[in-house]
């Protein structure tokens, strides 16, 4: 009896087996490393080095299944800029994340699609110009802040190591934060410093291999773990930012907006009569998430790598201008404008960039991408691990 159960088991891993491998050979996806039933390729992954792990033997547009989904992989330059920005319209829908697509639910702009996203991006990017991006409005905004993380570093204590993580954060979420609350937080604020634990303690989790699981398979979210943890504390930011948006309510004057809070809820009271209106409250919230998030992460981990960096080189450090350089004088430190452009190569701080998703089935080289697959860059440069 113990036998044929066995067989019966064996034979129905092979039929299985059989049908992956039929589905997988009839979809004309580009070519990859053959899945496993299930887990797909997820075992045959460096997770140090992705792209020399499964781009080395299928050139620069390949497959890969994460599980049982499988995902077209951008390899080298040339591939990347066919797609992104030859192809950028075809190239420019949002993939799946599911970590964050629970978080966002389709709202915000990081992780939303379709016409919602246009509006919203369109929207905030006037926002943000209007507040001083790209002007010298907002240069002065991130001297005055880059003062105050220097007066806040001088009152730590040298004598023994220091882990400025904390700091380096403050720095960008303040510049951001005037932007959107009109205003910046004090570094010793009890709930800012609660907050920013918040932030740093989810993007720590994210990078863990128990996330990179759940991405693959999102049923996990029934289990205990980790996951949890970014929910509740996305919960608690959440609650943080609708506190803000209801006091900017109270104080709100259409006739004078003072933050991108304000322009927003102008905006949602101009498209009130409209039920099919993108500007609600909870685009609100979550592009407001979204700008704090990308703007404060990305920026702090390139200050620590470049702080990193330059303990490590003290030689380059000595060559580079403490004056305080603004945009203006970029043309005349081209050592400097270099060094930074270095730290910004050597980290690789987003190796595989957003997941983008194609907004049609198109045809792209001599492979058909379907509208429902999810597009993964590899930015990868090949400089080895920092070590000090």
């Amino acid at each position: 009896m113990d036998l044929f159960i066995i067989l019966v088991i064996c034979l129905s891993c092979l039929i299985l087996l059989s049908l992956w491998n039929e589905s997988y050979a009839r979809q004309k996806l580009p070519p990859g490393p053959t899945p496993l039933p299930i887990v797909g390729n997820i075992l045959q992954l460096h997770t140090k080095n992705i792209s020399k792990s499964i781009t080395k033997d299928y050139g620069p547009v390949l497959t890969v299944y994460f599980g049982m989904k499988p995902t077209v992989v951008l390899h080298g330059y040339e591939a990347i800029k066919e797609a992104l920005i030859d192809q950028g319209e075809e190239f420019s829908g949002r993939g799946s994340f599911p970590v964050l697509d629970k978080i966002a639910r389709g709202f915000g702009v990081g992780f939303s699609n379709g016409e919602r996203r246009k509006q919203i991006r369109r929207f905030s990017l006037m926002v943000l110009r209007n507040m001083g991006m790209g002007k010298k409005t907002i240069e002065d905004r991130i001297q005055e802040e880059a003062l105050c993380l220097v007066e806040a570093l001088k009152k730590n204590q040298w004598s023994s190591p220091c882990d400025p993580t904390f700091l380096l954060g403050c720095v960008p979420w303040n510049v951001i934060s005037t932007i959107i609350f009109q205003n910046r937080f004090d570094y010793s604020d009890q709930k800012f410093q609660t907050l920013m634990k918040y932030f740093n303690e989810n993007f720590e989790i994210m990078n863990s291999p128990w996330i990179q699981l759940y991405n693959a398979f999102p049923f996990l979210r029934v289990l205990p773990g980790s996951h949890n943890v970014i929910f509740k504390n996305y919960a608690l930011q959440r609650s943080f930012i609708l506190e803000k948006v209801k006091e900017h309510q109270e104080s709100l004057d259409i006739n004078n907006p003072q933050d991108f809070i304000d322009y927003f809820l102008i905006k949602m009271e101009k498209e009130r009569p409209n039920k099919h209106s993108e500007f609600t409250m909870d685009n609100l919230i979550a592009t407001i998430w979204d700008l704090l998030t990308a703007g404060t992460e990305t920026t702090s981990t390139t200050m620590r790598y470049g702080l990193l960096l330059l303990l490590k080189h003290p030689e380059i450090s000595g060559m580079i201008t403490d004056d305080g350089p603004c945009t203006q004088d970029r043309s005349r430190l081209p050592y400097m404008d270099a060094v930074v452009h270095e730290i910004q190569r050597y980290i690789n701080l987003a190796p595989t960039s957003i997941p983008h998703a194609v907004t049609q089935d198109i045809r792209f080289r001599e492979y058909l991408i379907l509208k429902v697959r999810d597009i993964i860059s590899i930015l990868l440069a090949s400089t080895p691990k920092i070590s000090v």
